[in-house]
This record gives C-alpha cells, structure tokens and sequence, in this order.
C-alpha cells in the first residue's frame, strides 16, 4: 500500500514505523523543514515540505496512486480541512485525527466516516483489557516500549499492591472489582477476584504472561468444567 501522512508527531512516526516494518510505501507531509531533515535518516520513507491541506501540496503527494491520506497534525480544523481537500483530489480513504470529540458531529455531517480520536480509542483499549483480560500494544498512543497487561487477583495475592512484587517499569493503574473500577495508588489493596491492569515494558510482558496467563480460568471453572466431562462421560458410558 502507499500511503501519505500529514504531520510528523509521535503518533505518525509510531505508526509510520509499523507500516514500513510491513513493507508499506509512505510519504510524510510536514510543514518544519528542520523537523524533516532531523528525521531523513531515521526513517525510509518520503517527504514533502509544505502545509498537508493544500491542494497544491497533497496533488504532489500523488492521490490517485496511493491508498490512503492520514491526516494526523495537531490542529483538528486543519486536519478536517485536510481531509476534505484530499478527497476533493481523490485519496481513495481520508482519516483525519481529532481531539476535540465535539468536532465528531460536524465530521459525520462531511461524510468523514474513518475519523480517529485517540484518546477515546485507546480508552476502549484499556476498558477491553480490563474486562477481557489481554495484554494490548498502545504504542502508537503512549510510546514504543509502554504495554499493558491485566490479571486476576488470587486468595494468596490478596493485600496491599505494593506486596505483589512486580518486575522494574511496572505498576498497577487500574483495578476492578466487579462491575467498579478505581484507579490504583500506593496505598491501594487488592482482593481476590480483582483485576488489575498493569502499565509495563514490552521486556517484562513474557515474565507476566508466565506468572499470570492472558486468559485466566477460575478454580471454580475449571470444577465446573471438569464436572461436566465427568458427567458426560458417565452418561457416554450408560
């Protein structure tokens, strides 16, 4: 795929990064001359220098073949804007990133239908991981390194937070219990049953995966679940 990205902030690098790691081809639209050249040997990508909403620049940025034009600034009017004249030129799919949710309204009245907001995107993350208890790559939202992981609280880890013995780089943020969440602080104490969400680096993801499986099973399920074998294969065997 070819895909051209306007602005050169954490975001678009983090994600710009990901897609030439797959082999995509990207240009970067970025208005800071000395913010492209500081990025030319860093990344394997193309760039232009100029504003990414007007016409002049994104027809340079060659429309017809490409695939996409993420907008992705820090300014949402001028994301929108852009998003418009690129689909005026003819990117196929325009995704503008915004920050302020009231503008969400007026972008589905444009017809932007893949606008982005990553705060609420990456909220819908951290609620998924709570409830689902994965571990989530929130890279492209927070930095390379940083991932998440969560986990079922036993009898014996029951107590303090400060007594679970986590790895360097590692804290809980958040814990839930049943349908409640709270945000864990240094005098915070868990109970069995808990889930805690642990912010971590990517280094320490395989010791917690060992010491705390992604899809953790309850005692009283796997019983349960035993039971049920049992007594399927009694009545297998009558």
């Amino acid at each position: 795929m070819r895909l051209v990205c306007i602005g050169a902030g954490p975001l678009t690098l983090n994600i710009v990064r990901m897609l030439v790691d797959k082999g995509h081809d990207i240009v970067i639209i970025e208005q800071d001359r000395a913010r492209i050249e500081d990025l030319t040997e860093d990344l394997d990508v193309g760039f232009l220098h100029g504003d990414g909403a007007k016409p002049m620049i994104q027809r340079e940025a060659k429309p017809a073949e490409s695939d996409a034009l993420l907008c992705l600034t820090d300014d949402d009017e001028d994301n929108i804007l852009a998003a418009l004249v690129g689909r005026q030129l003819g990117f196929p799919r325009v995704i503008p990133k915004i920050q302020d949710a009231d503008f969400l309204g007026i972008c589905e009245e444009l017809g932007l239908e893949n606008t982005i907001i990553p705060d609420q995107t990456m909220a819908r993350h951290v609620v998924d991981l709570v409830v689902a208890g994965a571990d989530a790559d929130l890279s492209a939202f927070i930095g390379g390194g940083v991932r998440f992981y969560s986990f079922e609280v036993t009898e014996d880890e029951a107590g303090p937070c400060t007594d679970l013995d986590l790895p360097e780089k590692t804290r809980p943020v958040l814990i839930q219990r049943g349908e409640d969440f709270e945000l864990a602080e240094e005098a915070s104490e868990v109970q069995a049953g808990d889930r805690v969400l642990l912010v971590t680096h990517v280094d320490h993801l395989s010791e917690l995966r060992d010491r705390w499986p992604a899809r953790h099973v309850r005692e009283g399920e796997q019983q349960d679940g035993r039971q049920g074998r049992d007594k399927s294969k009694r009545n297998g065997a009558d």
